[in-house]
């Protein structure tokens, strides 16, 4: 095992580096003993499973907490005061997975926000300084653009810019894949790969574990709240790199359609979409057997989001139709879409999927309430009971069902979802990026649930991004444009996925 030590005084050729640090929050240790060091000029991954303590660590290197022992230091030199705002925007900048940008806002307005002081605005000036900005760093976005109005990938890209016109070349990229689609992560490789050059420095978190092979240059991996082990990326394999992140060898195994038994093409429809139309879609038609997995794939602009989307209720089609069961489907109707069975893990957790400040199993309980008790009252027995039976189904690590999912991490608020989504039984469930965000581990916990439905007969949509997570369909459907262009049965290769997905071939 590589330990993290303290180099020379002078820090030399280090951006940025934590050395001995220990935080707790009450009995739970969030970090023990942990460092890292980043060399300058470089891409160094910060990877682990939920809970093995990236977040707090990042949180102690952008001077939000204090550990409780340790210290941290940019370039030699000891961090600031936490007091000291603009000495930590001086030195480090985390571009979250959660946007920061101010909607409301303008592109100019949000480069500038906590950066004006008291003086009176000059907005021609403030519009002039911003398109230097943003040129300077070959970021093409209109300054007077609503923020609103950007991508995500525009969005990280004027998050980096501000943080780098700020003085700061220790950018912290947390997660700044999980909502971009293949041509869009290239472009950001190609940026980071354009700035390192220029001597920009950046710590990258993701639970893409390709990706660290394709922009890193080291690794530092962290367990259980402890550093592990820190290496090149050169020199660790994929398999060495799981095994370190999950203390088991072996390392992941998702589960494949090929292991269970092929679904009858005349058994019983369980989900029939026929000339559907919507928001960025058109004239979209399937269908999905009981016991059968069919996946939806295609670029961030193909309409897969908006299909699924639309099937559960999410939005209203424009035309065409639903049907579950043979039972015509209620169009933009959450609760219908419930009364015929089927169940939704959504896009997105924090805003469609949870309810943060209700407890694990006030969450869990919620797609069946009007099952536990006459006129929206639960006894308390009971909803505990659906909490307690979530915990152990989806192997949620919690303190116990009245613990808020506010408290959880990523992985197991996303296991709670997918208890929320399960808990009536539904005959269909439709699954959107239903491993975004979450370590290796609760991917292959998560996947293996819809693998377990499938069996129990269930029919399921899963919408993804990540090849993985579709090695668990019967069938892969390819949408480009609004439209599906391609099926793909079980046994798809990824170039051909792939050269679907962007438009190179149609079959």
């Amino acid at each position: 095992m590589m330990r993290v030590s303290e180099r020379t005084a002078a820090g030399a050729g280090l951006a940025a580096a934590a050395y001995h640090v220990t935080k707790r929050f009450g009995r739970t240790v969030a970090l023990d003993d942990v460092g890292i060091e980043i060399h300058d000029g470089q891409s160094h991954a910060l990877v682990g499973r939920n809970g093995a303590g990236k977040s707090t660590l990042v949180s102690i290197l952008t001077g939000l907490q204090a550990p409780d022992s340790g210290k941290v230091v940019f370039g030699g030199r000891p961090a600031p005061s936490l007091g000291d705002r603009d000495g930590w925007r001086r030195n480090v900048a985390c571009v979250y997975q959660r946007s920061t940008i101010m909607p409301e806002l303008s592109v100019a307005e949000n480069l500038f926000v906590n950066r004006q002081g008291r003086t009176l605005i000059s907005w021609s000036k403030l519009r002039r300084q911003a398109t230097e900005i943003l040129e300077s760093f070959d970021v093409k976005v209109d300054v007077t653009t609503p923020a609103s109005d950007l991508s995500v990938e525009q969005r990280q890209l004027v998050e980096i810019a501000r943080a780098l016109s700020g003085g700061a070349r220790f950018i912290i990229l947390d997660e700044p894949t999980a909502q971009l689609d293949g041509p869009a992560i290239g472009r950001l490789f190609e940026k980071m790969r354009t700035l390192q050059a220029n001597g920009v420095t950046f710590l990258f978190i993701s639970h893409h574990l390709q990706e660290i092979y394709e922009v890193c240059q080291e690794v530092t991996v962290y367990r259980d709240a402890r550093h592990i082990i820190t290496a090149p990326v050169s020199e660790l394999g994929r398999a060495e790199l799981i095994d370190a992140m999950t203390g088991e060898p072996g390392g992941l195994s998702v589960p494949g359609a090929t292991d269970r038994d092929l679904v009858d093409p005349a058994g019983a429809v369980a989900l029939d979409v026929r000339n559907l139309s919507g928001d960025s879609f058109t004239d979209v038609t399937f269908q999905v057997r009981a016991g059968e997995v069919i996946g939806l794939a295609g670029s961030a602009s193909s309409g897969k989001h908006q299909v699924a989307e639309t099937v559960y209720g999410l939005r209203r089609s424009t035309s065409g139709a639903i049907e579950a069961a043979g039972r015509k489907v209620k169009p933009g109707s959450v609760p219908a879409a419930l009364r015929h069975g089927i169940g939704c893990v959504p896009r997105d957790r924090h805003h469609q999927g949870l309810v943060l400040d209700l407890t694990v199993a006030e969450n869990a309980a919620m797609t069946v309430m009007n099952k536990l008790g006459p006129g929206g009252f639960v006894p308390p027995g009971r909803m505990t009971a659906v909490g307690a039976r979530a915990i152990g189904s989806y192997d949620i690590v919690t303190s116990g069902p009245d613990q808020p999912v506010a408290d959880l991490s990523g992985g197991n608020q996303q296991k709670v979802v997918m208890a929320r989504a399960l808990a009536g039984d539904p005959q269909v469930l439709v699954l959107i990026n239903p491993t975004a965000g979450v370590d290796v581990k609760s991917k292959e916990s998560l996947l293996g649930v819809v693998d377990r439905a499938a069996r129990a007969g269930a029919a399921a949509i899963v919408v993804s991004d990540e090849l993985d997570d579709l090695k668990v369909c019967d069938r892969v459907l390819v949408m480009f444009h609004g439209r599906v262009v391609a099926e793909f049965g079980r046994d798809w290769t990824e170039h051909d996925l792939v050269a679907a997905i962007e438009g190179v071939s149609e079959r």
